[in-house]
């Protein structure tokens, strides 16, 4: 189990596949690089591909401060450095897109591209707050068991919950949300809802950018990523049918065949 110290954490990372180029996963809120298991089985063939676990989620050390989203992104720039991957292709997933807004924007020689997918430039919204401190709360005291059956609806598109031959996976990332540490779930849900906004400095990215977003997400839907699209230059958007919040693993076949076209395009 390959941990790294950077920036005063202890970090799980998984590193697979070999090739002059790299990709780093960074996932969502809830859940750990996990979430990207489909898609390093379809690039690693091509690409050198480094996945690993925010602060307090995943196998990552739960500390005791670091969970706003600056920290955050100087955990990735550290990784980066550390694992000596840069200039590399940068993807992440909601809370990782946060990450990677901020990374492309104040350290560009560290990123070759920028892959957003399911995310905002955007503060949490004032009705969100409300349901992820409450989210919050209820995973610090009583776990994420009480509310799974709440949050799943947010994670997931209808298409996914709804279709009998998915009741295997829908079991296990049911799971896999339910394991989540209480206290590191909590504090990392405190730095989703504090966030600032980046919308502002968006025209700041240069480097090549895809943004992914599912047409059945309500946690951030395809207007936040539409919005990201008009204001960074020559950004492309996918939409992908049937997708909620997690697209990588509820159409892992069409977000893959999306990223693939992007990366084969790049100079």
């Amino acid at each position: 189990m390959p941990m790294l110290k950077v920036n005063g954490a202890t970090i799980h990372y998984e590193d697979h596949g070999a090739g002059p180029e790299t990709i780093v996963f960074v996932h969502g809120l809830l859940w750990s690089g996990r979430m990207f298991d489909d898609q390093v089985r379809a690039l690693r063939g091509q690409y050198r591909c480094i996945t690993y676990d925010l602060r307090g989620q995943g196998l990552s050390e739960v500390t005791a401060s670091g969970y706003d989203i600056e920290t955050l992104t100087a955990d990735a720039a550290a990784l980066i450095k550390a694992l000596e991957c840069a200039p590399c292709h940068f993807l992440g997933l909601s809370m990782g897109g946060f990450i990677g807004q901020r990374l492309a924007i104040d350290h560009p020689e560290l990123i070759k591209s920028l892959l957003l997918l399911e995310t905002s430039a955007d503060p949490e919204p004032e009705d969100s707050r409300g349901r992820y401190r409450l989210l919050g709360f209820i995973a610090r005291w009583f776990g994420l068991r009480v509310v799974a059956d709440r949050v799943m609806p947010i994670m997931f598109g209808s298409k996914f919950l709804t279709d009998p031959a998915r009741a295997h996976d829908r079991a296990l990332w049911r799971q896999r949300m339910i394991a989540n540490h209480r206290v590191g779930v909590t504090r990392a849900v405190q730095g989703v809802i504090e966030r600032a906004g980046v919308y502002e400095k968006l025209d700041r990215i240069t480097v090549p950018t895809l943004i992914i977003v599912g047409d059945q997400d309500v946690a951030t839907p395809a207007e936040k990523a539409e919005r990201m699209h008009a204001r960074i230059r020559g950004s492309q958007l996918v939409v992908i049918p049937g997708a909620g919040h997690t697209s990588t693993v509820e159409e892992p076949a069409a977000v893959n065949d999306a990223l693939k076209e992007f990366l084969a395009a790049l100079p």
